[in-house]
């Protein structure tokens, strides 16, 4: 373990210390604070006027939902659109390695920030609002394909559970996390929160958000989605564990499974991406 590793390693373990004692003495404290961390990312955010190069010379719309705004940026190509989604602690310049490939096709191509992320507004990061910002973009812009990184990939199979009638027709899922109640897990077990916590964060996410952990699934999510998916996992990805795309595509009746290895969570490769293309483009593979 590096230095930097260990010392963040010993940080998030006394943070931990510190929220289960917390826990005891004053519960709803502990709970602010642990959601907190849990959904607040610390990277991430861009600066309109440190743009990474990518972004500068792409059309840029913002959009406003209720108190929030977000930010799209778009590379005009012909009248197929393609909805980028990026994940956790990232946004749209992530999706650098990706646009030359997808560009081949002479697509127009659109991608948005999170909430709480690159351009858009925010401190707190969730899915169900990255699915409200996704479906205004989508109501907006009218695009037949959707392509999801990490959470990202776990908001577009929940945007289409919940809105399944658009004008989305395929959809392309890398590397995503299927259970919420996996990454609650992970992030109690990294800091090794008590048992009163979980369940105390589990509450929450249920006064807030009115459903129960188990329940926000992408396998149970992706049951009823009609449309043909691609889904991509890397054996190898430390962030999000195999198992989890390997669920998602369980339970989707008309999605290919494509297991990936040495890509880790990033999944930018050549080979993949001519499968991305594949599944898009090519005639044999529309339903």
């Amino acid at each position: 373990m590096g230095i930097k590793k260990g010392i963040r390693f010993i940080t998030l373990k006394s943070v931990g210390s510190y929220i289960n004692f917390l826990s005891y003495v004053r519960p709803q404290k502990a709970v602010e604070l642990s959601y907190a961390l849990f959904s607040q990312p610390r990277l991430g955010r861009l600066k309109k006027e440190k743009l990474p190069k990518i972004l500068r010379n792409t059309q840029t719309e913002t959009f406003h939902h209720n108190e929030h705004h977000f930010q799209t940026y778009i590379w005009k190509g012909n009248e197929t659109k393609i909805l980028l989604v990026h994940g956790w602690e990232s946004n749209s310049s992530r999706w650098k390695k990706t646009l030359p490939h997808l560009q081949k096709s002479g697509s127009t191509i659109i991608a948005l920030d999170a909430p709480a992320h690159g351009q858009s507004s925010g401190k707190e990061f969730n899915v169900p609002l990255y699915a409200e910002f996704i479906n205004k973009a989508v109501e907006k812009y009218q695009p037949e394909i959707i392509i999801g990184h990490s959470i990202g990939g776990n908001a577009c199979v929940y945007h289409q559970y919940l809105f399944p009638n658009t004008s989305i027709n395929k959809m392309v899922v890398l590397g995503a996390p299927s259970d919420l109640k996996t990454l609650i897990d992970n992030y109690v077990s990294m800091l090794s929160l008590n048992s009163k916590m979980f369940s105390l964060l589990e509450n929450r996410f249920l006064t807030h958000f009115n459903f129960k952990l188990e329940d926000f699934s992408g396998q149970k999510f992706a049951t009823g989605i009609t449309i043909p998916g691609f889904v991509a996992h890397d054996v190898s990805d430390k962030i999000v564990a195999f198992e989890e795309g390997k669920k998602i595509a369980s339970n989707w009746k008309n999605s290919q499974f494509i297991e990936t290895t040495g890509l880790g969570h990033g999944m930018h490769d050549e080979e993949l991406y001519d499968k991305v293309l594949e599944f898009l483009f090519s005639e044999g593979s529309s339903s």
